[in-house]
């Protein structure tokens, strides 16, 4: 049996993928912290509640925390469009990396079909001169 002589090219397109693989993979999961943070600041946000009966530094303090929630849910927003666009980029990457190689694959496929071809054809042979030396009264049904 023949080597596939693109083998190292296709363990070198697996490994490209693989990799791709495993940075799509880190970039959902810092999608998924992302998405977690911005839902705990949009409920922090929607739990903060006024102090308006204490006096106007306890509102001043409590403007001046709502407005920093704010500003904080509104960065988790754009971290969680960051960490978006970073997994639609690493999608493409892997893609791209899996198109270079199924190809390859199917060449080492059809390669080991055509490797099992021949070794059939070879085998059949073998047995086409082995049934050809048989001797004649064995082949007639004779058994003497």
């Amino acid at each position: 049996m023949s080597a596939f002589r693109l083998a190292g090219l296709m363990r070198f397109r697996k490994l490209q993928e693989d990799q791709a693989a495993a940075d799509l993979a880190s970039a959902n999961a810092s999608r998924r912290r992302a998405e977690a943070r911005r839902a705990q600041a949009t409920r922090e946000l929607t739990i903060h509640e006024f102090q308006t009966d204490l006096g106007v530094a306890v509102f001043h303090a409590s403007v001046a925390s709502r407005a920093a929630l704010r500003s904080f849910a509104t960065e988790t927003s754009v971290a969680v469009e960051v960490a978006a666009t970073e997994v639609q980029q690493r999608e493409l990457a892997w893609t791209d990396a899996r198109k270079r190689s199924v190809p390859l694959e199917k060449l080492a496929e059809r390669h080991i079909e055509r490797e099992n071809v021949e070794d059939l054809r070879v085998e059949q042979l073998a047995l086409d001169e082995i049934a050809g030396r048989a001797p004649s009264s064995r082949i007639d049904g004779d058994d003497a």
